[in-house]
Formats: C-alpha cells, structure tokens, sequence
C-alpha cells in the first residue's frame, strides 16, 4: 500500500482555526466528515468535524466545551463557512453528516459532492465503506477504526472514549481520503455518462431527503394497538383451522414441520422440492403454486400475512417513534437499488403491503402531526406503464393514453380482438397481467401461473400481445441487444445498471438479467422522474415558504403533512411539478386524495 506525505491537524487555537477557514473559503469545494459517537444521527452526540482542501492536508475541529475555544464561538466560526451556498461540501454519505449537524441545529448548504454515491453509481455489486475504496482506488490504507475502539462486540469503546490526539488523526484522514476519492471519482463519473443523474438528481436530493427524514411521520398508537388485538385473534383463528385441516397441532413457524406436514402427511405432491439441507421446501413461491391444492395451503398463506402485519408493523411501529419528538424517522437511501428507487429502513415505510384490506389498515395510524392539518397524497398513475409507451413509441399504447382509456380494458380489446363495449372483466385482468408481466419479461410459463390457466393459453395471449403492439417487442428486443453489447442498460437520462450475467450460459441466471435489463430502463427512469419531482416540490415549498411537509415516498406516491390552508396552493404546485419533472411523449398523470390518514387520502 501507498504511503505519502500529509499534515493533519487538531485545531484547538483560535487564530489557527480563523486560518484553516480563510484558506477553505478560497476553494470551490471542502471535504468534511463528522466524528460521532453513534451511527443515529438524531442520537448521535456531535464528537467532532474535519476539514479538508486538498490533498495531503486537513484538520480535525473537536467539538466539546473541554477545549480552549468555547463550543459557541466555534460554530459561530464555522457556519458562515459551513452555510456559504457558493462553497460545496464533498463527504462520503455526506447525508450522514449533514443530518447529524440538522439534529444538533446546524446548517449545510451549497452543492454536494458524494463520494459513495459515485461509486454506487458505477459500480453497484462493489463494496462502498470508505476504507475499501481508499485500498481500491488510492492504493492507501486508511487507519482501522477497530485500532481505536476495538473489535465489534459488547465490549467495543465509543469514539468518546478515544484520547484526542488518536481521534483527531483518524478524523482528519477520513476527510483528507475523502478529499482525494472525489478527485479520481469525478473523472470515471464522467467517462460513465452519469454526471446528469448525479448533479442534477442524487446531490440535490440529498437535502430533500433529510427534510424527510427530521420532519417524522406521527402514527395513532392507539389505533395500531387495536388493530394489534384484532390480528392476534385471526391468527389464532387461523392456526385452529390449520391444525383442524392438519389433524394434529404442529408449529406452523417450522420450516421443518409444515414441509413434514404438507408433503408426508398429506402427501400434497408427489415429488416435493428439498432446500440445499435436504428439508422441504416451504417458502411463499412453493405454497403460492401448491394454493389450488389443499384448503390448507391457503389458510397457512394467510396466517403468514396476518402474523407478518401484527409483527413487523402493528407491534414494531410503535416501538420505532423517537421519544425527543413522539414521531417516527425512517431513513431513505438513494442508491441502495440498482433501479435508482429509494429505500427505507428503521423502519422500513415502503413495504407495508397494501393488495390486501388488512394491510392497508396500518395506514389509517399514519396521521398528521397536529390539529388543523391533513395528510395529502399524490401518486403517479400507471407511471411505468406510460413510459414504455413513450420509450418503445407504441402507437396503439400511445393513442389510448392520449384519449384518456382504460389502458388495460384498451390493450384486451387489442389482445382479445373484441370491440372495447365487449370486454369482460376477466379480459381486462388477464390484459393487466400481460401489461405489468411485459415489465418484467414475464415468460408463458410465468403468465400461465399468475393467471391460473395453461401454458399454451398463456403463449397464444402473449403472442397476441405481440402482434397487436409490435413496437414494444421491437423495444425490449432492441433493449437486450444493447445490453448484450454493452453489459449494461440506461435509464432515460442515463443511470446505468450493470448486467454482469447478461452473456452467462446458466438459462436461468442469464433469464434473470435479461428480466433486469427489460425492467430497470422502465422502473429507473420512474425512479429518476419522481426525484425530480421531490427536488422541483421542495424548491418551490421552500421559496414559498410553505409550513407544510412532503414527509413520505413510497414507490410512485408522496405524501404530504398539510396545513389546511395551503392545500389548495400545495395541491396545484405538486401536482404541476409531478407531470413536468421529466417530460414525455406520453403524459403523465397524478391522482391525488386528502384525508384525515394515509389510507382516506390514498
């Protein structure tokens, strides 16, 4: 590994650090990276801040009353630095970061420039942690934090603990490699055809989502401990009918059990699947295609559901309300997808399922966070479904977009060869299938399992799909050319996803990537147009000094905490920034509800 020469210092003097200010202001950009003593940021107490500007130099600023320079006087020193809008700041997670000054009421602005982000940008299966990219692209090895509080473990130190020297060595390395990465990054970036979806996407969101992330969601306890009760008691019902189908009591949360159960007592199959351990196989997909079997399977499907709603939300949500607020803070990641869709974890706010009535229970307990205000939400219609329409140029798909039809009781019409006044619902949710499962690259084989109904059936709807909206085949086909050729797709304004396994002889890993390359040009592209609406929203709330919220994302839909007198304005600016985020062939279109929860406004 690459030694070189450097100077990092811990600034405790005043007059030093009046000098490391002035030369940072004469720079366009500044590494920066706090040093915390927890991994939450609204937990995290704010140990300390580095600086860099160039490479082999930077500081370490601590941040405690225990030092020389008063805590007041040092934020009084570094915030005209820090909030300067014309300086950008460089950070890897720089959100991270930022969030934990937001929390101790810090401000940050001025352009971003992440680190991780780049990576992630180009390099989706690689590992993102600072230290890995240091060895990879730098050729250094940055110091270990496990030399300064140990191995991970119940015994390993907090950074508050560390002596100030140490840590004042570490930090200022992190900002100083920090410092360097941007300078190799911003290069390949660029060779990668991604700077748009970086500057113009990912670095302003970043603020968006941090907005988010302190703003909370406020749930009804109350209302989810009831709703816990009543899905206690329908599992138990539950489990009483698989028992009494069963004929003998058995742990139904038993992978072991149940496959003993469904393929040795009641023999459902005569060739069940084994896992790699040699047990049978029980999980979602094998008890999906064994439904239509045995009452049994349903009946186990649906106290998975129910068990799964009590436990990972009706009884988990409550525990996650942060206690200094009484609200809820997931936190988003923009790039932890290859499509470019946010996700979000502790909690996870996105994967609540809502196909059922039960699941959208949980959302009447997401509420606004005060008297006089609502809950707006404002969801893209068949958002992937009008973009491949505009990518592939379909006419047919085009035209029944433009005259405002049903698409799906539009494409039956074409699939099933039938005037539109003839189609039957059951041909509108076959057609519904085909549209999404096209998405997909869905095969016969798939089609004839969604749709309960034959292989051959299956095959003659796709083939008819084919023949009547031949623009769409020759995209997907065009599409899998090019990502044989290039061993990646492209979204609309260029976010790529690699497809390592695109040319692979194993069919059925080489078919996943090749579903990959159909889906994610489509699903990306929805991805990078509702970003840009969340940067066009929150530009606009912001200069007209709205006091109301966006406070959730969840797919295609974002939701708002309103105050009452600004719906009718918010509405309109929404609504208006959603269908011209990014402008299409085919128009987008935004249904919006309002209500006094989630579920009334969805």
């Amino acid at each position: 590994m690459q030694d070189y020469p450097h100077r990092f210092l811990c600034l405790i003097e005043e007059e030093e650090l009046k000098k490391w200010i002035a030369q940072c202001r004469e720079h366009p950009f500044i590494a920066l990276d706090c040093e915390t003593s927890d991994l939450d940021p609204k937990q995290a107490q704010l140990l300390g801040l580095s600086l860099a500007y160039e490479a082999g130099s930077a500081c370490y600023i601590p941040l405690n009353d225990d030092q020389p320079i008063p805590l007041q006087r040092v934020r009084e020193m570094l915030e005209p630095l820090l909030c300067n809008p014309n300086i950008g700041k460089v950070g890897h997670n720089i959100k991270y970061d930022i969030s934990v000054l937001a929390w101790q009421g810090w401000k940050v602005e001025g352009p971003l420039w992440d680190t991780m982000v780049a990576n992630r940008l180009m390099h989706q299966d690689q590992r993102h942690g600072l230290d890995a990219l240091a060895r990879s692209l730098l050729d250094y090895e940055p110091i270990s934090i496990e030399t300064l509080i140990g191995p991970k473990g119940k015994d390993q130190r907090s950074m508050g603990e560390v002596d100030l020297d140490t840590l004042a060595e570490y930090a200022a390395e992190d900002a100083e490699v920090t410092w360097r990465l941007r300078q190799v990054l911003q290069d390949r970036l660029s060779q990668s055809g991604q700077e748009r979806i970086f500057h113009e996407i990912e670095m302003p969101l970043i603020y968006v989502l941090i907005s988010m992330e302190r703003q909370g969601v406020k749930l009804d306890t109350d209302a989810l401990e009831q709703f816990s009760k009543q899905l206690l008691e329908q599992t138990n019902k539950l489990q009483e009918r698989i028992h009494a189908l069963a004929g003998v009591e058995f742990n139904i949360a038993s992978p072991k059990q149940l496959g003993e159960i469904l393929f040795e007592r009641l023999k459902l199959v005569d060739k069940p699947k084994k896992t790699r351990t040699g047990q049978y196989a029980t999980h979602e997909a094998v008890l999906q295609s064994l439904a239509a079997e045995h009452e049994i399977v349903q009946t186990i499907l649906d106290y998975r559901m129910v068990a799964k709603l009590r436990n990972t939300y009706a009884e988990a949500l409550p525990q996650s309300i942060f206690e200094k607020t009484g609200r809820v803070h997931t936190t988003f990641h923009q790039v932890a997808t290859a499509t470019g869709r946010l996700n979000s974890q502790n909690p996870n706010l996105q994967n609540i399922p809502i196909r059922r009535d039960l699941g959208q229970e949980i959302r009447k307990a997401f509420v606004p966070c005060r008297a006089g205000q609502h809950l707006l939400s404002a969801d893209y219609s068949q958002i992937e479904l009008r973009i491949m329409a505009s990518m592939s140029g379909d006419p047919a798909m085009k035209a029944a977009f433009a005259a405002g039809e049903d698409i799906h009781a539009a494409t039956a019409a074409h699939v099933f060869q039938v005037p539109s006044k003839e189609v039957t619902q059951e041909m509108r949710r076959q057609a519904k299938m085909v549209n999404f499962g096209v998405l997909y690259g869905i095969s016969a084989f798939g089609l004839a399992q969604r749709l309960g109904i034959s292989r051959t059936e299956a095959a003659a709807i796709i083939e008819h799909y084919w023949k009547n909206f031949p623009s769409i085949k020759a995209y997907i086909d065009q599409t899998l050319e090019q990502a044989r050729a290039n061993g990646y797709v492209a979204t609309l304004l260029g976010r790529r996803r690699y497809l390592p396994d695109i040319q692979s002889a194993n069919g059925t890993i080489r078919g996943m990537a090749e579903r990959n390359a159909i889906n994610t040009p489509i699903q990306g592209t929805a991805a990078d147009m509702i970003k840009l609406a969340m940067i066009g929203i929150g530009r606009e709330m912001a200069a007209g000094g709205f006091r109301s919220q966006l406070i959730l994302q969840v797919h295609d839909e974002l939701v708002f905490d309103v105050l009452d007198e600004e719906l009718d304005e918010l509405k309109e600016l929404v609504g208006k920034q959603m269908r011209h985020a990014l402008p299409m062939e085919v128009a987008m279109e935004v249904e919006m509800g309002v209500g006094e929860h989630w579920l009334a406004a969805h």
